[in-house]
């Protein structure tokens, strides 16, 4: 029997983390019924945090309603937290989603259209401490679920993200056969993928690396949340 139609769609945005969007787009893309498309404020091509070439295949408004809703994180989600078209594009598609995916500091976009009060959720280590200030419930884990949302840590978890959701809408047994279709077996040569386990020297420079970003976001967010946003 052919499986119901099943509209995903990814947001799609300037200096996004591209593995915030293909990591889970490899899950998704295989949902029973499925049919997969990238959204943006416009057509013209854009380009990852690292200068990969992304192409959309339709604007927001030209979306239909979503059944599963992705929303992608990575540095360039700093210029959309106080876009009130793509906001209200955000509210509008959660509030009818079967499912909202949120990867990184998709996170973040998620506070600034006021999904998080009351929500357990969690984001990438670096701008974990900021969830409390969109009135998010913060859980350090790599996937939190809650409602329809399922919030995944920092870009790779993405992928961890949508085989939970897999299994939340056909079971188990479909997303395993999702993960052995894409060889999902990680086994990484070192243990430094998380605060709690890099060397302190690299945590150090990971850091130092992020505190830029770190800085805007926080004044972003502090700014939004004096508002109630």
């Amino acid at each position: 029997m052919t499986p119901p139609p099943l509209a995903v769609g990814s947001l799609l945005f300037d200096g996004i983390d591209q593995i915030d969007l293909t990591g889970p787009f490899e899950v998704l893309a295989r949902l029973p019924g499925a049919t997969h498309r990238l959204y943006a404020t416009g057509l013209d091509p854009v380009r990852d945090v690292n200068g990969l070439r992304l192409l959309p295949d339709a604007t927001l408004a030209e979306a239909p309603a979503l059944d599963i809703l992705h929303i992608p994180g990575g540095a360039g989600q700093e210029a959309l937290m106080e876009d009130a078209a793509v906001l209200d594009w955000i509210r509008a598609q959660a509030a009818g989603a079967r499912r909202v995916l949120s990867v990184c500091t998709g996170a973040l976009l998620c506070g600034a259209a006021g999904l998080l009060a009351g929500r357990r959720a969690t984001t990438h280590w670096a701008a974990f401490d900021l969830l409390g200030l969109f009135g998010a419930i913060p859980v350090n884990e790599r996937v939190v679920a809650d409602g329809h949302f399922i919030f995944a840590a920092g870009v790779t978890a993405g992928i961890d993200g949508a085989l939970v959701l897999a299994a939340d809408l056909f079971g188990a047994e479909a997303a395993q056969l999702i993960q052995l279709q894409i060889a999902y077996a990680p086994d990484p040569p070192f243990i430094a993928g998380s605060p709690e386990t890099a060397p302190p020297a690299v945590l150090a420079r990971a850091r130092a690396g992020y505190a830029a970003i770190a800085a805007r976001r926080l004044a972003t967010a502090t700014r939004i949340a004096a508002r109630g946003g």
